[in-house]
């Protein structure tokens, strides 16, 4: 698994809306993994992470979801839960795998990464069965680090 002060990977991934998406990780930016869309624990993540989003916006951070479930899935997902970012198809588990992440179970770990300048910055392992309020700890981090006046 990438660790902090590795080189951000290079990927590129549909988004709900069959768009590739291609990000740089130049900018602040919050990548999640979760294992499976509609499932109990990752709808809990999906929705934090949708109830902070104005605030990730805000401080100029880009929000990422990523699981390996295909892009009409993710569509179904976003849609049904009023989901307003990305998230990235990775069915073939290129994305994961760039990351370090094993995709062996046809499914990833629950594992949040921030990027920013070209480089992994943090890496978070949110619990696996209740990950309530893990987008506010990575809100609250990312602003203390890269958001003037957070």
């Amino acid at each position: 698994m990438l660790e902090p002060g590795a080189p951000a990977p290079e990927i590129s991934a549909q988004n709900q809306f069959g768009e590739t998406v291609s990000p740089d990780f130049d900018e602040p930016t919050v990548v999640y993994f979760y294992p499976e869309d509609f499932t109990g624990g990752c709808t809990i993540e999906a929705r934090d992470f949708q109830e902070h989003l104005p605030q990730f916006r805000e401080g100029g951070v880009t929000v990422y979801g990523v699981s390996m479930d295909d892009v009409a899935t993710h569509d179904e997902f976003a849609e049904e839960e009023g989901l307003l970012y990305d998230l990235l198809a990775d069915s073939d588990g290129t994305v994961a795998e760039a990351f370090g992440l094993d995709t062996s179970g046809g499914r990833t770990d629950r594992r949040t990464f921030v990027l920013a300048d070209g480089e992994v910055k943090s890496v978070y392992d949110p619990d696996l069965s209740n990950p309530e309020g893990h987008a506010e700890a990575v809100l609250r981090d990312v602003r203390n680090e890269y958001v003037q006046g957070g």
